[in-house]
């Protein structure tokens, strides 16, 4: 198999070095070349995204700014008990954490390349598939490590993003950014809107806030209740009750378990429809069905192949919208079924680059490893260390791209999906070499793929049985030199 031909390269890699503590990792890390220019850059979101690009900003030379709604940083791995007033939206609510939630990937693969996510003394949950917390305490302490706290001005939502162009009429002269920033005053919370000029945009607001829904025949006359996996946090509500969830990708997966534990049935619709009437799991009270067909009134729930339920409750877990509010009136870039362009390489619109990017937007891939490639991208594109090709040339490349997901027959909603062509890695190699910067290593892609792979034969026990333990021991000596 592919996967042992990689496993036996990677037992014959060098060894490296042990050194102390991840927060005193050398200096070394920080040494770049002087920058050619310097810019004052507004990053919108402190979570991971907008924490790495702060870092690499700073590195080559600029001033970031960072601007978090939020009262610290992490973005969407800061859980809050509080859902949505409204089950079906988003309701100014950010975090769309559960309770439960655990990463579906193991932490090994999926730390920054130079900041490595290991279990230490201080850890609240040192599994290889850590919960919630254990990512937000690692973002945390890459914070503090990096000195990246004084940048960030919390509890300071960006509301508008605006061009300002030259004398001419041509070009892009700057960016005004209007905030709204939330103080105590007299005992009181005051609200003070207020606007700052910089030179270039770094949007990194995360996708994981606005729910997207399935759109169901019937659905307005049926009922029952409706939940988004937004608004979801524990399974109480749902005692003894039968409920239909939508969707089985990992927040299907996890919510529906969760709730199987206390409803009396529970019915999950997937794309993927199971053979026969009603596929059977490992949960007794949990069946697998085709798509829903239709809602009808008598609070019956179709499925495709023709069975049906009587529910008390829907569960939307059917993923999330791109949105950028504060730049709509704009129509510098448009989100169509969830792609969001035009945009070279996911990062930068063609007419406007590299003066305004987007990070984090990509999905199916290791994603803090993408972000800091991604971000160091755009520094070195700021700073006229790299070089983009003509705005012509990009659209070119968009357009391009376009075209050949259209040939192949892939939706518009799979435009960021880094997973369609069974992880190959291409674009993250071609971010590296674009930086001058070192690969992402074979182990971690390695370790990466087996995972995703365990999750359809080991459904119950993926993220706790494992049989990599030479990768992983590989990923340790490799990850100790930063250690």
């Amino acid at each position: 198999m592919e996967e042992n031909g990689q496993l036996d390269q990677l037992l014959h890699m060098k060894k490296t070095t042990h050194a102390t503590t991840r927060e005193h990792a050398s200096r070394d890390l920080e040494t770049f070349p002087p920058p050619m220019a310097s810019s004052r850059v507004a990053v919108i979101g402190a979570g991971a995204a907008g924490l790495v690009a702060a870092r690499e900003l700073r590195r080559e030379g600029h001033s970031p700014v960072v601007f978090e709604r939020a009262a610290g940083v992490g973005g969407t791995w800061r859980y809050d008990d509080a859902a949505s007033a409204d089950p079906l939206g988003a309701g100014g609510v950010h975090g769309s954490l559960y309770a439960s939630l655990r990463t579906n990937l193991p932490r090994e693969s999926m730390g920054f390349l130079d900041f490595p996510f290991v279990a230490d003394e201080g850890s609240v949950d040192p599994r290889r598939f850590p919960g919630h917390q254990e990512v937000l305490r690692y973002l945390e302490a890459f914070a503090r490590r990096f000195d990246l706290l004084g940048l960030v001005r919390l509890e300071t939502e960006v509301v508008s993003v605006r061009r300002r162009v030259d004398g001419a009429g041509a070009g892009v002269a700057g960016w005004t950014v209007s905030y709204c920033s939330r103080k105590l005053a007299g005992g009181e919370l005051q609200e003070e809107e207020q606007s700052e000029v910089f030179d270039a945009v770094v949007v990194c607001n995360g996708h994981f806030a606005e729910p997207r829904l399935a759109e169901i025949a019937g659905i307005d006359g049926w009922p029952g209740k409706q939940l988004h996996s937004h608004s979801y946090r524990v399974p109480d509500q749902f005692h003894g009750q039968v409920v239909v969830v939508i969707g089985y990708h990992p927040s299907g997966m996890d919510i529906s378990r969760d709730i199987a534990g206390v409803a009396k049935e529970v019915h999950v619709a997937i794309r993927s429809a199971p053979c026969g009437m009603q596929s059977t799991t490992a949960h007794a009270n949990l069946w697998l069905h085709p798509m829903i067909e239709c809602a009808e009134e008598d609070g019956s729930v179709v499925f495709q192949d023709g069975s049906r339920v009587k529910a008390d409750s829907v569960v939307h877990c059917t993923g999330y919208k791109y949105r950028f509010p504060f730049l709509e009136e704009d129509g510098m870039v448009s989100v169509d079924d969830n792609r969001v362009g035009p945009l070279y390489k996911h990062v930068f619109p063609p007419q406007m680059a590299p003066h305004i990017s987007f990070i984090g937007l990509p999905f199916k891939s290791i994603l803090f490893p993408v972000f800091r490639l991604q971000s160091n991208w755009v520094a070195g594109a700021l700073s006229g260390r790299i070089e983009l090709p003509s705005p012509e040339e990009m659209m070119l490349d968009v357009m391009a791209f376009y075209s050949d997901m259209e040939a192949r027959g892939w939706p518009k909603r799979f435009t960021h999906n880094l997973g369609v062509e069974a992880w190959t890695f291409e674009y993250e190699d071609w971010l590296a070499e674009q930086c001058g910067l070192d690969k992402m290593e074979e182990w971690r892609r390695v370790i990466y793929v087996a995972a995703r792979a365990r999750v359809s034969v080991r459904l119950e026990s993926y993220r706790d049985e494992w049989d990599d333990d030479q990768l992983l021991a590989q990923a340790h000596n490799d990850l100790s030199k930063y250690l």
